[in-house]
């Protein structure tokens, strides 16, 4: 009995994060990290980032009933908890990073120098989940 593949994955769509107050996480994101969004309610934020990328912004308990759209239903989702992801920079906009979040009073928690001689920078959002910056090197398709 022969096992077939799966079709092929493009790449992540999109990241969510649950949020306790969208106001103050939309002021961090646009202000601090200079995000624009493409949507926004008073459910969630939409913030395009590389082409095909979107992070989310979920206003957290707004997503545990299902959600009825003129074509069909998103299913309940949550999370919580402080959850990690890492947003591609540049190499040569490392020091500009470090300069730009002292400016705006947000603590570097840590920086990771790897073997590939990628560079992390690791910060925390207002609700605590852990930012990292990281120049290319760090992965092998990245």
């Amino acid at each position: 009995m022969s096992q077939s593949l799966p079709p092929p994955i493009g790449g992540v769509l999109e990241t969510g994060l649950y949020v306790a107050d969208l106001g103050r996480a939309r002021r961090f994101y646009e202000d601090v990290l200079g995000l624009r969004p493409m949507f926004s309610d008073a459910r969630l934020a939409a913030y395009p980032m590389a082409p095909g990328s979107v992070l989310l912004l979920f206003q957290r308990g707004t997503t545990e009933a299902p959600a009825d759209l003129p074509g069909g239903t998103i299913p309940p989702h949550d999370g919580q908890g402080r959850l990690h992801y890492a947003l591609a920079i540049a190499a040569d906009h490392l020091n500009a990073w470090t300069a730009h979040l002292a400016a705006r009073g947000v603590a570097l928690e840590g920086t990771v120098d790897w073997p590939k001689g990628s560079r992390s920078l690791y910060f925390r959002d207002p609700d605590g989940h852990l930012v990292e910056l990281a120049s290319p090197g760090l992965w092998r398709n990245y």
